[in-house]
């Protein structure tokens, strides 16, 4: 029996980057064996044993056999004879396909090393095609090492795989799954743009595929299109190291901008409605979790009217604070805000220009907040008045704190 390491604990070594998970490959053993060295069978598809001390994953050599559509559909075969160089096979991308033995010894069969040095994701062999989960994997892998390529070869056999229905076999918990996993990785962008390469991202989320090409408002920035535009907000998210509902809700804070008639451009009004409706669609055709589907929701609706929160008077902006829930989750409002900050500075220029809206809005909810609720409806007697009275005590509350920098404005203005 022999063991190596496998997988992304070497690629990540010969990276000089922190190893986070080691995978090993049993070679020349059996179940029985395993269970008689006191490992613990976890795997159901194919056997996979916990370390009776470390609890860490070895799985024993194994070959695959494509026998239908999507990620599901392989078998997979087990047995003392299969070699490491099988197993090796059957891996994604050659990064990926280096191994390391017991004595520190390097097998790279498939030249992985190789192409460590020049920056390059290339497909093991033609077991790829048969597994869509690799197109995701690729462009997450894209995503993650900004300074890599895709092979013209491997870019070739996923637009072949696109075309001939693979991806269309994905499950959604799957998908989103590797959306998620790229989403936070430190450049989010490349991930899509792979996608769009291959055809992919129109197959899986047509909604945020047909955004490029859509014009931006002339204002802000005509020389890229939308779609380019959310590229880079959800980049800003990334780069300021916010949470995935912050980066979910901005891939998606535009879609409606899709759908804006040809005689609307490119200004786009009443876009956010339409945005909400389709982030209600691609997050339910994602089974996306509920905290990223509703701050998506939020931004979407929202994030106009963030944008405008100086021009907003006093009631206007208790009524947005009291419709999105941010009295009782505070939490989430910060992360609305996020979403707004990444979405404005993402654009060409904007990186360092100020932008007031998100300390407006938190000393507005920090003034309602202090509002002494329980006073308001002890002095109501009208039970049916007590949301009137209470809006009416908070928009009180917003015009005193704004009232000094809204006098100054004036001022200025004078």
């Amino acid at each position: 029996m022999r063991i190596f390491t496998v997988g992304g604990a070497v690629r990540d070594e010969l990276l000089g980057l922190p190893v986070q998970d080691r995978d090993y490959v049993v070679v020349g053993a059996s179940p029985d064996e395993m269970l008689e060295r006191g490992f613990r069978q976890v795997g159901k598809d194919f056997p996979v044993f916990l370390h009776p001390e470390t609890h860490e994953e070895y799985a024993l050599a194994r070959t695959e056999r494509k026998t239908g559509h999507g990620y599901k559909g392989f078998a997979f075969f087990a047995s003392p004879e299969v070699t490491l160089e099988d197993d090796l096979a059957r891996r994604d991308l050659t990064i990926n396909a280096i191994a390391r033995g017991e004595d520190g010894a390097l097998i790279d069969p498939y030249h992985g090393i190789a192409d460590l040095g020049t920056r390059v994701l290339r497909h093991v062999g033609p077991a790829f095609g048969e597994d869509p989960v690799r197109i995701l994997r690729v462009a997450r892998f894209a995503a993650r090492f900004a300074g890599f390529s895709v092979a013209p070869e491997t870019r070739a056999l996923m637009r072949e795989m696109v075309g001939g229905g693979e991806v269309d076999h994905l499950v959604a918990e799957r998908v989103w799954q590797e959306l998620a996993k790229g989403l936070m990785e430190a450049q989010p962008s490349r991930m899509f743009g792979v996608l769009r390469e291959c055809g992919a991202l129109a197959r899986l989320v047509p909604e945020l595929d047909r955004l490029f090409g859509v014009p931006q408002r002339a204002d802000y920035h005509p020389e890229i299109d939308t779609g380019a535009h959310v590229m880079m907000v959800v980049d800003e998210a990334a780069r300021r190291a916010y949470g995935l509902p912050v980066r979910y809700a901005a891939l998606l804070h535009d879609l409606g901008k899709a759908l804006t008639p040809p005689a609307d451009l490119p200004r786009h009004p009443g876009h956010e409605a339409r945005s909400v409706r389709l982030v209600g669609e691609v997050s339910a055709r994602l089974k996306a979790p509920a905290d990223c589907r509703d701050l998506a929701l939020l931004a979407a609706r929202y994030h106009g009217d963030i944008h405008r929160g100086a021009e907003l008077r006093p009631t206007t902006i208790v009524k947005l604070l009291e419709s999105a829930d941010a009295l009782r989750r505070p939490q989430r409002f910060e992360q609305l805000l996020e979403a707004c900050i990444c979405d404005f500075h993402g654009r060409p220029g904007w990186a360092e220009k100020p932008y007031s809206p998100p300390a407006r809005f938190r000393q507005a909810l920090e003034a309602i907040r202090a509002v002494d609720a329980a006073t308001v409806v002890q002095q109501c007697h009208d039970a049916a008045q007590i949301p009137t009275r209470l809006h009416e005590a908070r928009t009180a509350a917003v015009r005193r704190l704004l009232a000094p920098s809204e006098q100054a404005g004036k001022e200025r203005e004078q």
